[in-house]
């Protein structure tokens, strides 16, 4: 597929991005910074700008889509991950700015433009719990994409305006629009940095949900996105499999969710289901911290 790619430069992006050109799609990575990944074409530019947005998506790829001599061809896809990446960056009203913005500018831009195919990336931190002043407990467990999602920061708020903003656009074009509430991502370099605390002091994954998605499971996610068609406006959550601390579920139930209604689940399952992603899509996370650990 001819991908067009926002925000392939950033932490979550940049594996998705790579995994992507290593199954031979050919992406256009959108960024204020270049990713410079061999075999991607870097386009230096701001989602705010709707102009920007308009102009990159009936852009060359590059110099070698010019030898045919048969016009600019139409990209496939669309990725959108640009983005203020999380709370306490910027100024809370840039973040709600840049987030709420720049979505609606390549949406438009994509639909505009013919592309039938858009993938955003949405958060976590909707269902109000990451952000939280104080602690906030989920409503149930585990966390599906029907769960009330009523957030506190502007971080969040943005996210949920962006789902809204989707839904809008899907429902006049009729084309396929799905949205990732992705988990915490987790690069390969940070299980050996990083886990060892997690597991050690378990109360620092409480505002995650005891969640994580591996960075190279994220990017087989979107593939499975870019490859099923025909779903209309969907959410998906992101995550892989099981917990990011070494306990069980009954034993953190007991520890930090006693009163909150939970249905009966496995060992190790993961408090923010991926279920409907498995079901519709195929997603089939492979890594876990536990493997990564041993390695």
């Amino acid at each position: 597929m001819r991908i067009l790619f926002t925000g392939g430069t950033g932490k979550a992006g940049r594996h998705a991005v790579a995994y992507l050109a290593e199954r031979g799609h050919r992406i256009v990575n959108v960024d204020k910074a270049p990713l410079g990944h061999q075999g991607v074409n870097d386009r230096l530019a701001d989602v705010t700008d709707a102009g920007q947005m308009f102009d990159i998506m009936g852009a060359y790829a590059g110099y070698d889509e010019m030898e045919p001599g048969t016009g600019v061809p139409r990209f496939d896809a669309v990725v959108h991950f640009a983005a203020i990446p999380r709370l306490l960056m910027t100024s809370d009203n840039e973040c709600y700015r840049v987030n709420t913005l720049g979505t609606y500018n390549v949406i438009d831009a994509a639909v505009k433009s013919g592309i039938r195919k858009i993938v955003f990336a949405s958060s976590e931190t909707t269902y109000g719990i990451c952000f939280a002043d104080g602690e906030r407990k989920p409503e149930y467990l585990p966390i599906d994409e029907e769960h009330p999602v009523v957030p506190e920061d502007s971080y969040a708020m943005s996210k949920i305006v962006n789902e809204v903003t989707a839904r809008s656009f899907q429902r006049r074009s009729g084309f396929d629009i799905y949205g990732l509430r992705i988990n915490n991502v987790i690069e390969p370099h940070e299980y050996e940095r990083d886990f060892p605390d997690y597991l050690a002091n378990p109360d620092t994954r409480r505002r995650n949900i005891f969640a994580y998605i591996d960075a190279r499971d994220l990017g087989q996610m979107v593939e499975c996105c870019l490859k099923t068609d025909g779903l209309g406006f969907q959410i998906f959550n992101v995550s892989n499999d099981h917990h990011s601390v070494d306990l069980a579920t009954t034993e953190l139930i007991d520890r930090y969710y006693k009163n909150v209604p939970a249905a009966e689940m496995g060992t190790r399952e993961t408090f923010f289901s991926n279920k409907k992603a498995k079901k519709l899509l195929g997603f089939a996370p492979k890594y876990d911290w536990r493997q990564e650990l041993a390695e």
